[in-house]
């Protein structure tokens, strides 16, 4: 205790003679200079507070690099010599470089890692397509036109220019956020408040005969006043020149802005104000004389969202089945609508706290890599959390596109998925043109459509293996994910702890392996992706002990009930692991040995195949005979690399694809082998020298 109190008089000294000497030395200071100092380090300091989003150590490099240059400039005014010219040219120097960084668009770093998308060693296509690109306009023609509520304050087309008025809805009950300052400005910018939304729309519409389907889109969170519901023109014509009807629903004042963001608490308002426009277009279908009556299929209806949006229309699909609002029983629900399929763009999950599990839906949704809002491919969680239940055919897919962000799925969002001044350090070199971007979003969406709408399912072959259509989409790495409702489970991993067991008696079993572990896989920045995998590493070079061939195998029961036919698939999901994650079984005299050693390239994995029946007779093929295993698809959100991993994590994540193998490719292999009789796969690692992967939800689809 003496100790802590000498201590504390010391440092009390020295505080005082500190700021003694300040206080001596600043008396031979201008008072205007002192004023100066602290005012530019307050107004610096209140900038960086509220206005600059960028982390310190940029921050605080950039404003000291002005800061002498400005002095070096003084200087320079004062005494021109060599020593102020070398000052204030060095510090120019500075300046131009940081006006480089800012205004460049960045670099691709990761280029030259993997082989182009289309590559003929790494993506096979079926010999024939047998459907045209439904990215490609159809036959009708499109009407554009807009209704409301006619409540709108800044805009004409949802006041004075709707071609149809709606009724506006109280959502009191579902957004109680909706006071303060949020409801102050929100309601003296658009003239309305939660008691009175309007029911605005811009609609897409084919000309011709109905009764047409019905897709509603709706945008996510961005600034209010920068309007996103006019961002998806490009899908909407196309969907409506195809003969669907497309409606971008307006949902602007739910965004952010100055005075505030909902912080996701407006997620049940996004989602119930959706329902509540099919509840509109449900009594203009039934108005007998209405411009609109019997215009509507209301038994093949279709959500697409983007962002929040895409987690609303999941939230939407959800409430459509329900008779209350769950978090506030006074709102009661009679919706029930016919809707088919959801799509989520670069989608949201868990803004509204609740676990959202759909159940017999068709669903989709797309990511791209380069997101920098919503960085980690969210929808694949309510993928896998959607159930079938019932005997028809349904099916879900995810679609993960290389260098593509989150802004460009809207056409007024832009390339840069923060704004300004935090835009000037993205990395937008790498991304995919807005219109390549979109075109591809048109290729899956419009698929997705033609399959769910109108019961074209040819076009799942696209997202069964997305090389079908190569030459509709732009030279790119597209990891499909891909589940039909018919799909039989072998082994999805999620069971219990024991590794070497899987459902229905099945048995796990690993010869030679370096790695074999079960995890549930994480995102960069260490959030769950709520998917638990089998990892498999091996790895010859630092084998010390066995030469035989690494194999992984599934032992399936004799009365296993398992639908093997010459018309189904045997299917997986695979994706490509860290080489490095090898070294954690090294012993410290091998991590010693290979210390110096050059990094090992990051492999091109692929491993063959093995059935065997129960009579013996073998039948294999590689994974590359059917699709290339894609090498881990990195990412640079920012111009610098620790920027990255301070402010988003690690430069890739595991994201899985599926692959299916047709079973009458296994007898075409082996006339002998038994298609109806399979005892059991093998995943045999003897393509490559070393490799880790990582495997789920292995099972048999009926094609």
């Amino acid at each position: 205790m003496l100790i802590g109190i000498l201590f504390g008089l010391l440092i009390n000294l020295v505080v005082f003679l500190l700021l003694n000497t300040i206080i001596k030395g600043s008396r031979r200071i201008p008072l205007k200079l002192i004023t100066a100092v602290c005012s530019g380090i307050i107004a610096l300091t209140i900038l960086k507070l509220f206005g600059f989003g960028w982390p310190l150590q940029i921050y605080s490099g950039v404003v000291g690099i002005g800061i002498l240059f400005c002095i070096a400039l003084f200087i320079f005014q004062k005494k021109k010599n060599f020593l102020s010219t070398l000052f204030l040219s060095t510090t120019l120097i500075g300046v131009g470089y940081i006006l480089y960084i800012l205004t460049n668009t960045g670099a691709d770093p990761y280029k030259k890692e993997i082989p182009f998308a289309f590559d003929k060693d790494s993506s096979l296509a079926p010999t024939e397509v047998l459907f045209e690109n439904p990215a490609n306009s159809g036959t009708f023609k499109v009407k554009s036109f807009s209704y409301g509520s006619g409540t709108d304050a800044q805009r004409e087309e949802f006041s004075q220019g709707v071609s149809y008025k709606t009724n506006t809805v109280n959502g009191t009950n579902l957004i109680p956020e909706w006071k303060g300052k949020k409801k102050k400005w929100r309601e003296r910018y658009w003239g309305f408040g939660a008691e009175n939304f309007p029911l605005n729309g811009r609609v897409y519409m084919p000309e011709g005969e109905g009764p047409f389907p019905i897709t509603l889109i709706v945008h996510g969170n961005h600034s209010m006043i920068d309007y996103s519901d006019d961002g998806y023109g490009y899908l909407g014509n196309l969907l409506a020149s195809r003969g669907i009807i497309a409606v971008s629903v307006d949902e602007n004042f739910l965004n952010g802005h100055w005075s505030g963001d909902f912080m996701g608490k407006e997620m049940p308002v996004r989602a119930w104000l959706i329902l509540k426009h099919l509840e509109q277009w449900e009594k203009w279908n039934a108005e007998e004389g209405h411009d609109l009556y019997k215009n509507v299929d209301l038994d093949n209806i279709m959500l697409v969202g983007h962002s929040r949006g895409g987690e609303a229309v999941s939230i939407a699909a959800a409430y459509n089945k329900l008779p209350y609002f769950p978090d506030q029983a006074k709102e009661k629900f009679n919706f029930n609508y016919a809707i088919k399929g959801v799509v989520a763009l670069a989608p949201t999950d868990y803004r509204y706290n609740r676990k959202i599990i759909l159940k017999d839906i068709n669903f989709l949704s797309i990511q791209g890599s380069y997101d920098a809002d919503e960085v980690s491919f969210w929808g694949m969680r309510p993928y896998r959390r959607l159930k079938y239940t019932d005997s028809i055919s349904r099916f879900k897919s995810g679609v993960y596109m290389h260098h593509a962000n989150h802004g460009q799925f809207n056409s007024t969002w832009g390339n840069s998925d923060f704004g300004a001044p935090l835009k000037w350090l993205l990395n937008l070199k790498p991304l995919l043109k807005e219109e390549e971007q979109q075109e591809a979003a048109k290729v899956f969406i419009s698929a997705f459509a033609e399959a769910t709408l109108k019961d074209n399912q040819e076009y799942r072959a696209i997202f069964k293996n997305v090389s079908v259509a190569n030459e509709w989409l732009p030279n790119e790495h597209y990891l499909t994910s891909f589940e039909p409702s018919n799909f039989h489970t072998i082994a999805n991993f999620e069971d219990d702890l024991d590794i070497t067991t899987a459902k229905d008696s099945t048995r796990l079993n690993a010869h030679n392996l370096a790695l074999w572990k079960e995890q549930i896989l994480t995102t960069r920045d260490k959030e769950s992706q709520e998917n638990s995998v089998v990892v498999l590493g091996w790895d010859y070079e630092n084998s010390d002990t066995s030469t035989e061939k690494a194999v992984y195998e599934i032992m399936l029961t004799p009365d296993d009930s398992i639908p093997f036919s010459a018309h189904s698939s045997l299917q997986f999901t695979l994706g490509a692991g860290n080489h490095e994650w090898l070294n954690i079984n090294l012993t410290k005299s091998q991590k010693e040995a290979k210390k110096d050693d050059d990094k090992r390239e990051v492999p091109q994995l692929d491993f063959t195949i093995q059935l065997t029946d129960h009579a013996g007779q073998i039948s294999k093929l590689k994974v590359s005979e059917i699709k290339g295993i894609t090498k881990p698809l990195k990412s640079r959100f920012t111009k610098f690399a620790f920027l990255d991993k301070e402010m988003i994590g690690e430069d890739w994540e595991v994201q899985l694809q599926t692959y299916h193998f047709p079973m009458h490719v296994f007898t075409t292999k082996n006339a002998d082998f038994s298609i109806n009789a399979v005892k059991s796969i093998e995943f045999i690692f003897d393509q490559t020298e070393y490799g880790v992967v990582v495997v789920d939800e292995i099972g048999v689809s009926s094609d």
